[in-house]
């Protein structure tokens, strides 16, 4: 093999890594855009946590607030509310899951579904679980917490389901206490 012959091949082994590596380059450039467009948009990662003052709530009242598109009801429960709540055996409920904020295997007692120990402050996604209406509040239902009147759905003080054709309890958001009068949603 003659020197020249040497080069012949390094230049060509040097012509198809250069050519891999712009085709690489260039499938990544038209790829990008497309992956790219699939995360959320700058007003969606804005609203993906807020702080809801709620100095102003009553015991026995709510605020509904709007996450992520979402009617929120943050319920501050009078003692009698977490009395019902917590009188109810997990084992009498339709829908014994938790569906709570960090998606731990709990069960649906109403400890595992409030925001303090106390169980005073109550934080759910105000969406019915069956067609996904809003349900109403201020102890509406069968079992004075929610009710959806669109197919009949009654909800508890602790916002489990306990009549109606709802799968599942109304889900509670990832929440927290910022202070006293401050919640974090998100």
């Amino acid at each position: 093999m003659s020197h020249a012959e040497d080069h012949e091949g390094t230049r060509r082994d040097f012509l198809y890594y250069a050519t891999a590596g712009a085709g690489a380059i260039a499938t990544g450039a038209a790829v990008w855009p497309l992956v790219n467009q699939m995360n959320p948009s700058a007003d969606v990662q804005a609203l993906a946590s807020i702080r809801v003052d709620v100095s102003g709530v009553e015991p026995g009242t709510q605020l509904t607030v709007k996450w992520l598109g979402k009617p929120v009801f943050i319920r501050r429960r009078t003692e009698a509310e977490i009395e019902a709540a917590r009188a109810v055996a997990v084992t009498d409920l339709p829908d014994q899951n938790a569906q709570n904020r960090n998606d731990m295997a709990l069960d649906a007692s109403d400890q595992n579904r409030t925001l303090d120990e106390a169980g005073e402050w109550l934080v759910m996604i105000g969406v019915c679980t069956h067609l996904g209406c809003v349900p109403i509040g201020d102890g509406a239902g069968d079992f004075g917490g929610w009710f959806c009147p669109c197919h009949g759905s009654h909800y508890d003080t602790s916002g489990r389901i306990r009549k109606g054709p709802a799968p599942e309890n109304l889900w509670v958001p990832v929440a927290e206490f910022a202070d006293e009068t401050t919640i974090i949603l998100g």
